[in-house]
């Protein structure tokens, strides 16, 4: 869809208001464009936006809008594991490698698509080409992935996930050794103006704050648990990269810290791994139907593999 600018006119108004109503003609809902600014696609004057801003007259907005969707998703015969599964909604534990929802270049081998061949009702969604979809996780992250099988369940989930009440738990394999007691990082995360593949600390970003605590330290890398309190996109990445302790095989966030290892067995390992070490390990909700459920995944044996490694070569 390319990118939208407009001044505004409207005074003393909140912005994502102000920019549903400008942009009606382009179908574009209030709550489309939060989720906009939630990924960083909207600036004023040259800042990221937040909804409740107030519209000035004069200022600049600029919107950065996704490339359109197909409404009609192509089933796939993609294996994906069901971990839980109620009335109202699905959990499955979701493969390094695949992508969550159909998007530019990947229309057809997702998530939704695995989904769409389960033959199990999804609900209609917020969004099109993206039934039943709550939350996301990277392409190379694994493990636990929420999906609302009813319209029920997708606005009570939706609702939590919100609120910030949905628990989530991950594990990662971080360069380095992090401090031993539990460290909080609480940084804003925003779409990096250098570079608008990535997100960063930034000022004047969103709001993020996530807990780490070391379970294992191995030679050279860290097996990590990491709580994010707040949702922002690529925040568990952002924020160790903060640390100077990046994800294991994350070149986006980490550069390449495998050149420097001494021995060649421990540079191959990472290289060929595949795939950056973070995985979605336990969602704790609460199903509209079934009440307080936490759903967990098995760390894969790809993050075992490549820990053996560092311990016999390290």
């Amino acid at each position: 869809m390319g990118r939208v600018r407009l001044t505004l006119q409207e005074p003393g108004r909140r912005l994502d208001a102000v920019l549903a109503r400008a942009l009606e003609p382009r179908n574009l809902s209030r709550s489309a464009i939060q989720r906009l600014m939630g990924e960083g696609r909207v600036t004023v004057d040259g800042a990221l936006a937040r909804p409740s801003m107030e519209a000035l007259p004069g200022q600049e907005v600029v919107l950065d809008l996704p490339d359109p969707r197909p409404v009609d998703v192509v089933p796939a015969d993609i294996p994906v594991r069901v971990l839980y599964q109620d009335e109202d909604c699905l959990a499955v534990d979701k493969p390094s490698g695949l992508v969550t929802h159909p998007a530019k270049g990947h229309w057809d081998d997702t998530l939704v698509n695995a989904l769409a061949a389960l033959g199990v009702p999804l609900s209609r969604g917020y969004a099109q080409g993206r039934p039943g979809i709550l939350h996301r996780l990277d392409k190379e992250t694994s493990g636990v992935l929420l999906v609302a099988k009813t319209d029920r369940g997708q606005a009570c989930l939706h609702r939590q996930f919100k609120d910030r009440t949905v628990r989530k738990t991950y594990t990662a394999l971080a360069w380095g050794r992090l401090p031993r007691q539990e460290v909080e990082v609480s940084a804003p995360v925003g779409r990096d103006p250098r570079n608008r593949k990535k997100m960063a600390v930034v000022e004047g970003g969103r709001e993020a704050a996530t807990l780490f605590s070391v379970q294992e330290e191995l030679p050279h890398i860290s097996l990590v648990e990491a709580r994010p309190r707040t949702g922002r996109t690529h925040q568990i990445r952002v924020h160790l990269a903060h640390l100077r302790h990046p994800v294991v095989g994350d070149a986006l966030y980490g550069g390449h810290p495998e050149n420097g290892l001494p021995s060649p067995a421990l540079k191959r390992a990472v290289k060929e791994s595949g795939r950056f070490f973070l995985h979605a390990r336990a969602l704790a909700f609460e199903s509209p139907g079934a009440g307080p459920v936490v759903v967990e995944s098995p760390l894969p044996e790809s993050f075992g593999r490549l820990m053996e490694i560092f311990r016999r070569h390290g």
